[in-house]
């Protein structure tokens, strides 16, 4: 069986402020930035991965989602609490001063964890928890 994992979803609620994260910080380049009824899709992923993507979405916005459902979400994304994602790196601390000259919201700076990584933590704009460790 031969499976790969083609792309992640995480939510966003200004595509704008995402886009300057995904692409201008992290450098991924944009694959498809996708408008429908006022809201957009947007598709990012690493130069060099060009079968992994992200794909950046408004949140709830799946027709089987409850309106209570929905403010759970909105609420649990304004807390940073909903959604996160776990990247890798060669070089963990260029890519960290780059995520702070960015202004990225600083969760965790590198540390070495007890579990044998190395790795640091900032949140994106819309408050999904991006770690990242580092590649050894």
């Amino acid at each position: 069986m031969d499976i790969t994992i083609h792309s992640s979803f995480l939510p966003h609620d200004d595509p704008d402020a995402a886009l300057a994260f995904y692409r201008d910080t992290l450098g991924f380049e944009v694959r498809n930035d996708v408008g429908y009824h006022g809201m957009r899709w947007l598709t990012v992923g690493p130069t060099d991965q060009p079968g992994t993507s992200i794909v950046l979405h408004p949140p709830a916005v799946d027709p089987g989602i409850t309106d209570d459902e929905r403010r759970t979400i909105v609420e649990m994304m304004a807390k940073g609490t909903y959604a996160s994602i776990l990247l890798a790196t060669k070089d963990l601390d260029g890519t960290f001063e780059r995520l702070q000259a960015g202004d990225a919201d600083v969760v965790q700076e590198p540390t070495e964890q007890p579990y044998g990584v190395r790795d640091c933590a900032v949140r994106d704009p819309a408050g999904n928890l991006v770690r990242i460790q580092e590649l050894r």
